[in-house]
């Protein structure tokens, strides 16, 4: 097993730091890292593929005027360590997770999830593990590659979960802050220099990118896509108008196969959104839509 990070060395100044805690929960034997801020109603609030809770570092203190903020890393994601008899599939981390807000003795009565931390709450509603009323998807990857990307895709990515050395070299080259910032511009997105340096810090941890490379290994989303007609709680679908990573576009294929379901955009903003613009991010989650600089939409006008 690659060493991740160290608490201690790589997180003596990570955000809300005073607001951590480690947790072990269930048979996983997943050690969590989880950050518990605010009062009130429980939020469970759950990043995407490749972050961690630094993510949300400007949006939580917000939130927490309002709710009991429960906001772990996910499985082999920074500080969360991920045994190596763990296979972190959605079924498996959804499961895992079940047994975290179990641990921590809280029901969550909203859900907020970014990209992939979206489809893992979703998930966990359809297997009726997730009490919330209503999830907000922030740039939720719910779509299923199709075609020559699930082809060329998902060998790659066993490959590399498989290789040693592929963790390191990509850790290696992340240590370039260049390299990172033209990984984020990539998704559409623009970050102040705080920001960039977090991502280069856990991009930069070879622990954390075999983690990562695990799990998108061992990700399908098609049967979740395919249950998405089924899904009980209201979904409020968050989209910026320049993602890259999940196109604009998939959250009206969202909302449509989703009964009680909407969109809202929030103009000039990318795949990370919720960094980028948290003050109207934090908006449309507490009050459902922002007065300025977003457009509420539904299926039919993508």
């Amino acid at each position: 097993m690659m060493r991740g990070l160290d608490w201690e060395r790589d997180g003596w100044d990570w955000p809300h730091r005073e607001h951590s805690r480690f947790v072990e929960a269930g048979g996983s034997g997943i050690r969590w890292h989880v950050q518990v801020m605010g009062s009130g109603p429980v939020l469970f609030l759950l990043h995407g593929t490749g972050a961690s809770t630094h993510s949300f570092r400007a949006l939580m203190p917000t939130l927490a005027r309002s709710y009991t903020v429960v906001a772990p890393d996910l499985p082999g994601h920074a500080f969360s360590r991920m045994p190596d008899g763990f296979e972190p599939t959605l079924r498996n981390t959804a499961a895992a997770l079940e047994e975290l807000l179990a641990a921590l003795d809280v029901r969550p009565a909203l859900a907020v999830g970014h990209s992939a931390g979206a489809a893992l709450q979703i998930q966990m509603a359809l297997d009726g593990a997730l009490p919330a009323t209503r999830i907000v998807a922030l740039a939720g990857a719910l779509v299923p590659f199709r075609g020559v990307g699930t082809a060329l895709f998902s060998p790659a990515a066993r490959m590399l979960a498989r290789s040693s050395m592929a963790p390191r070299l990509i850790a290696f080259r992340a240590r370039d802050t260049r390299n990172v910032e033209r990984v984020v511009q990539g998704t559409g997105s623009h970050l102040d220099a705080r920001g960039v340096e977090f991502y280069r810090r856990l991009a930069s941890n070879p622990g954390h990118i075999a983690g990562v490379l695990r799990m998108l290994a061992v990700w399908d989303l098609e049967p979740l896509f395919r249950a998405l007609p089924r899904l009980g709680p209201e979904l409020l679908l968050v989209a910026g108008d320049r993602d890259r990573a999940v196109a604009l576009a998939q959250a009206f294929t969202v909302a449509a196969a989703v009964p009680h379901s909407r969109v809202e955009v929030v103009r000039g903003a990318g795949h990370l959104l919720h960094e980028e613009q948290p003050a109207a991010v934090a908006r449309i989650i507490l009050h459902g839509r922002e007065v300025a600089g977003a457009s509420t939409a539904t299926a039919g006008s993508a």
